[in-house]
Parts: C-alpha cells; sequence; structure tokens
C-alpha cells in the first residue's frame, strides 16, 4: 500500500478538488480526509456512512451547584475568563458558571476550590465515519464547535484508514490533508510514502508552499508540487518553478483556471468526471506520473 498525502500550506488552493479527482482515477483506494477542521471532501464524493465513532478528548471543568458555595474563589483565578458569576435582579450572586467553549483545561479551579465543587470531565470532540464511495471506503471525520485536538484526530481517521486498506489488500491510501503547517498536517504527514503540494501563483501561496516543503523535508518525505490556477499569474508561476528547481523537487503538473472546475463543484462531482478536455487531461497526466514514480521504484 502507498499513502498519497495532498496538502497545501494554505487554504483555498484545490487540493480537495484534486483528491476527488485522484479518487475517481485512482483504482483499489482508500480514501481518507485529514481536513477535520473543515472537513468537505464528502461535498465531492457522497459517501454512506457505514459506521461511526465517537471521539473524546481532553476535559473541560464543571461545577457542582450543589456542592458550590459561590466563594468565587475560582472566578478570581481564571486567567481565560472562563468562569461567569450569574446575578439575580436584586444584584446578589445567583451562582457560578463555567463557560465549556472558554475553558483551556488549566484545572487551577479545580485544584482551588475550597469544597471539591468542580471536576474535570471527559469531552466528546467529534465524530469518525467509515463510509462506503463508488471509488472506494472513505474514512473521514467532524470535530466539535471550538473543541481542539485535531491533531489526535487527524490520526486517528489516518490509523482506521490504513487498516482498512490492509484488512482489503487496497493499493493506495489518498489523504486529503489540512492546509497550515501545524499540529493537524504533521499528523497527517507520518508515515507517507509522497507529499503532493497543491499551490497557486499568488505571493500567500507561494510562501505557505515554502513553508510546507520544508516541513515535508523535515520528516525526509518525497514531495512533488501541483500548480493549480497557474495562468492567473505567470511571473509567480515561474517564480515557484525556480524555488522547486533550487530545492530539487519536480514541479509534476499544472491545471489553468477553469470553469469547468466551478461547474463541477456546483455540481457535487469530481472534475475529472465532468470535464472532458484538457483540465480531465492533465489531471489523468498527473496520476499516470503519481503510478510512475512507484513502479519505478518497485524495479529499483
Amino acid at each position: 500500500m502507498k499513502q498519497i498525502l495532498i496538502i497545501s500550506g494554505k487554504g483555498g488552493t484545490g487540493k480537495t478538488v484534486l483528491t476527488s479527482s485522484l479518487a475517481a482515477l485512482a483504482k483499489a483506494a482508500v480514501l481518507a480526509d485529514c481536513d477535520v477542521d473543515a472537513a468537505d471532501l464528502h461535498l465531492l464524493l457522497h459517501p454512506v456512512v457505514k459506521g461511526t465513532q465517537e471521539f473524546w478528548s481532553g476535559q473541560k471543568a464543571v461545577i457542582d451547584d450543589g456542592q458550590c458555595i459561590n466563594c468565587g474563589r475560582c472566578l478570581s483565578l481564571c486567567r481565560f475568563e472562563a468562569i461567569k458569576a450569574l446575578k439575580n435582579q436584586d444584584g446578589s450572586l445567583k451562582k457560578i458558571e463555567i463557560d465549556p467553549i472558554a475553558c483551556e483545561e488549566c484545572r487551577v479551579c479545580y485544584y482551588t476550590c475550597p469544597v471539591g465543587a468542580i471536576q474535570m470531565e471527559d469531552r466528546l470532540s467529534g465524530l469518525l465515519f467509515i463510509s462506503e464511495t463508488k471509488y472506494g471506503p472513505m474514512v473521514h471525520a467532524k470535530l466539535g464547535i471550538a473543541e481542539e485536538n485535531s491533531g489526535k484526530l487527524v490520526a486517528l481517521v489516518k490509523q482506521k484508514a490504513q487498516e482498512i486498506a490492509q484488512a482489503e489488500g487496497k493499493r493506495w491510501l489518498i489523504i486529503d490533508g489540512p492546509p497550515g503547517i501545524g499540529c493537524p498536517v504533521i499528523a497527517s504527514l507520518s508515515g507517507v510514502d509522497l507529499v503532493l503540494v497543491v499551490t497557486e501563483p499568488t505571493l500567500s501561496g507561494i510562501y505557505d508552499m515554502e513553508r510546507v516543503i520544508d516541513l515535508a523535508a523535515h520528516f525526509g518525505v518525497l514531495t512533488k508540487v501541483f500548480i493549480n490556477k497557474c495562468d492567473i499569474n505567470w511571473d509567480n508561476t515561474r517564480t515557484i518553478e525556480e524555488i522547486c528547481q533550487k530545492r530539487g523537487i519536480e514541479v509534476i503538473g499544472y491545471l489553468p483556471f477553469s470553469e469547468e472546475v466551478v461547474q463541477s463543484l456546483i455540481l457535487g462531482m469530481p472534475v475529472v468526471e465532468y470535464s472532458k478536455g484538457m483540465i480531465a487531461e492533465e489531471i489523468i497526466t498527473l496520476w499516470k506520473k503519481i503510478e510512475a514514480i512507484f513502479q519505478k521504484e518497485g524495479k529499483s
């Protein structure tokens, strides 16, 4: 099994658009959407959920109103303004309440409450889905509102996808990665065979591409670059080519701006299935190049 991770360094470069088309072209693949903070691969692949798993991570402080004596010690010590004093109409203290979204799990209230009225409770942080698409099994997730620890959820999504791929003898694991260079991206990079960096010829696209290339290099992962919307600024496209040449990284493909991509998104389908022209041909060529990389690897 070969693991291919599609990442971007920033949002909006078209990595999910490209991932969905690679999923449509691949044979014997398992798909994983590791962008758990803003998962959207399902919008193009239309998975049918077969199983759901709760994701519990972290703890939040909770006050037992029956034990609380309203002394206000926790209120004065909380540095995240997560604890609020609710008052009656006459201004007297009614109760003390903890905002679970603002709580940062520092535990100062838990340790300092004189009557032990505050407990740390496990939090349901999100859901993991094991689904089926017409392109193969898909593992994806949804992180709860204002929840953290997305790196842990990414690792869980990858683990489940790997288990399915190994159990079913799949050749490919295609991963739609998160944007940026933070913990979720690091978790998605673990153990992959190829990183495909999708960038665009904009200043932010170039800057973030370099950052994510540095991250992949740190982990020693084979990296290729794909330039989306390459014709919106040819000067910046040439800058990307020069950067990649200096770093010894291949620009493996190009895609011009096209209304066909927009229409395929409106219809909720991979662009490679909508387009009958150059756009589809460029993505098909990209996939053939990816296959060739591992064919050469197998012969060496």
